[in-house]
């Protein structure tokens, strides 16, 4: 069996992370690294200490919110945010990582990353966020898809 790439692994773990999302709609899973490091993980879900979803019904789907508007109109907090959260939680530097996540991120997540140093996004899935694409290019973070292996 040959040897996974190290965007086969860091993408594998991606996918693993996202299986314990508590989203209803998507599973994502996001991973901080550097110098071939994991810093940190995050997936997609509620803030700790909350009722899950699957308990509570999904907010957007009671509302009727279409993919990709009024990010804010959610019990979740996606897994780029989680994994940056979880970094700075645990006093993990991350200027300079890159991110693997399992769908491409969205403008408020891009901001964060942006902000936070990520230098490379390595994504599987697309999730097309004109803004988001901009603002990364515009800020020299270099958005990449991975294809193959894993999930992807």
């Amino acid at each position: 069996m040959p040897r996974p790439s190290w965007d086969e692994y860091f993408m594998g773990i991606a996918w693993q992370v996202g299986s314990r999302s508590t989203c209803l709609r998507r599973n994502i899973g996001a991973v901080l690294v550097k110098d071939k490091r994991i810093l940190a993980t995050g997936y997609n879900g509620v803030p700790a200490g909350l009722k899950h979803c699957e308990e509570v019904g999904c907010l957007r789907e009671q509302r009727q919110i279409p993919s990709g508007e009024h990010h804010e109109l959610c019990r979740g907090i996606h897994a780029e945010q989680n994994a940056v959260i979880q970094a700075a939680k645990h006093g993990i530097a991350i200027d300079g990582a890159t991110a693997y996540t399992t769908h491409q991120p969205c403008v408020l997540c891009a901001k964060i990353l942006i902000n936070a140093g990520i230098r490379e996004i390595v994504f599987a899935e697309p999730y097309p966020d004109a803004l988001a694409e901009e603002l990364l290019d515009e800020a020299g973070v270099r958005p990449r898809r991975f294809v193959g292996g894993a999930n992807g």
